[in-house]
């Protein structure tokens, strides 16, 4: 598994570390409207999976924005931004921030994402910062697990990786 930090304290991840390479697991998370969505209902698009401790934090709404303004660019292209924030939380913020090329979905439920991609933080009950781009295969083939979850992730090799993925 990943080792990682919050605020500079080891925290133990909850399920299993995926790889490049390796079929993406399915998962079941809840849009702003509490309907359910899985990877499957992007099937045939590359996805851009950012996993984000809380939508209210300010890196956390830093990589929110920035993934935004880079989806635009991006063809067949599906990007979510995964936190345990609850739906609600999620609408509120997306219309205050004017978020329009991001899907924010919730795994509050029952950390269905956190969970089948090693990101559940067993102390906290949150998800630890981490991006994942998926192809249109299911096949991930970019994986970062940040090691400190109050820094930012990779943008440009993750942007990198939904160019490259097919």
């Amino acid at each position: 598994m990943a080792e990682i930090t919050f605020k500079n304290n080891p925290v133990t991840l909850l399920g299993t570390e995926v790889k490049v390479g390796e079929k993406a697991p399915n998962f079941t998370v809840l849009a702003n409207d509490l309907s359910e969505v899985t990877l499957d209902d992007s099937k045939g698009k590359v996805r851009l999976i950012s996993v984000v401790p809380s939508i209210d934090t300010g890196v956390c709404d830093q990589q929110t924005r920035r993934f935004n303004e880079e989806a635009a660019g991006l063809e067949n292209t599906q990007v979510l931004t995964v936190s345990v924030d609850l739906p609600f939380a999620q609408k509120r913020w997306c219309a205050a921030a004017g978020i329009e090329n991001v899907q924010t979905v919730s795994d509050h439920r029952d950390l269905s994402f956190g969970e089948a991609f090693g990101v559940a933080i067993k102390e906290l009950r949150l998800l630890a910062r981490a991006v994942f781009v998926i192809d249109s295969n299911d096949v991930v083939t970019y994986a970062e697990y940040v090691s400190e979850a109050t820094n930012h992730p990779d943008y440009e090799a993750a942007i990198e990786a939904c160019k490259s993925a097919k």
